[in-house]
């Protein structure tokens, strides 16, 4: 480039001839000729207009959609959504309960095994007995017909109802959704189931709920087909535990979460095991990097010129 430009200059190609005006470079602003009271202005109409779209961002996520009437679940602190937070498995225990006593009426949990409960919240011998409580329908035999037997630690949690239909028809058109991933398929998980068991209230001024239908805010719409089914001391707890409705919501949410999601515990302990293991990796290298490497690292080199031969 160097060469270039010099063969130029030699040809006179960017020589300066005597008496050409240099060009001189304009600096042009937009704000050379502005007063400071303009300035001020400006600077406040951008203040009030970031402020007014961070107002209206505010307002279009607020938990109250007066649109539609319909409330967002609060974000509640579950005790296993932390980092490295696990199940509470007493709280799945209890809300097996209540899923059992109350929530199995309607709804099925089709892809959780009695096999799956072991370990988690009661032992082999407690999960097959629960599993005998059901009577599963088997077959064909040797004649080609269907029989019931006890339910074995292989058999999946039974449908209240043998198809979609007869559910339908058995709760006035609405259908019992399937609640085994219902914490992942619903926005907000275990918040949201949260608060539509306990947010059940009287519809307010100019809503009109149809007979068969109950209101409930965080419901889509606000009329749900499902009435209202935790009470207070609606059932007891094995383990003495004083069953409020908060309570029983709270505990049937976290063995719906684990029912969602069965590998938690797992994966957060092999993460543990990945960290320290890791780590430990991780200063072995350090270690023997500095080891290997510090002579070569800080040695200095020195060239020494060859002496010269005596005679």
């Amino acid at each position: 480039m160097a060469a270039c430009v010099a063969r130029l200059y030699g040809t006179r190609l960017l020589k300066v001839k005597p008496g050409a005006t240099p060009f001189q470079v304009c600096s042009f602003s937009t704000t050379n000729g502005w007063s400071r009271g303009k300035k001020l202005f400006l600077t406040s109409i951008g203040v009030v207009t970031g402020s007014a779209g961070a107002l209206i961002y505010a307002l279009e996520q607020s938990f109250v959609n007066a649109g539609e009437l319909e409330l967002h679940p609060p974000k509640l602190p579950w005790s296993h959504n932390g980092l490295f937070s696990t199940y509470d498995h007493a709280s799945i225990r209890r809300g097996f309960e209540v899923y059992k006593n109350v929530c199995a009426a309607c709804h099925g949990l089709q892809y959780v095994a009695y096999r799956e409960l072991i370990g988690v919240c009661f032992t082999e011998e407690e999960a097959k007995a629960e599993a005998e409580e059901q009577m599963i329908e088997d077959g064909p035999d040797d004649t080609g017909a269907y029989f019931k037997r006890p339910g074995k630690l292989s058999d999946y949690f039974p449908s209240p109802y043998p198809n979609e239909e007869a559910a339908r028809a058995a709760n006035n058109g609405a259908y019992p959704p399937d609640l085994t991933y219902i914490t992942m398929a619903r926005h907000g998980g275990e918040n949201y189931v949260f608060s539509l068991l306990t947010g059940y209230c009287d519809a307010p001024a100019g809503i009109t709920i149809r007979e068969g239908q109950y209101y409930n805010p965080y419901f889509p719409g606000g009329a749900i087909g499902m009435a209202q089914a935790l009470y207070n001391e609606i059932i007891e707890y094995s383990d003495g535990t004083p069953a409020s409705q908060s309570q029983l919501a709270k505990d049937v949410c976290t063995f719906l979460s684990w029912a969602a999601n069965p590998d938690n515990d797992t994966r957060q302990l092999f993460a543990l095991k990945t960290l320290f293991i890791s780590s430990v990796i991780l200063g072995m290298c350090i270690y023997w990097k500095r080891h290997k490497w510090t002579v070569l690292k800080s040695r200095k080199i020195a060239f020494k010129p060859p002496s010269k031969p005596t005679s």
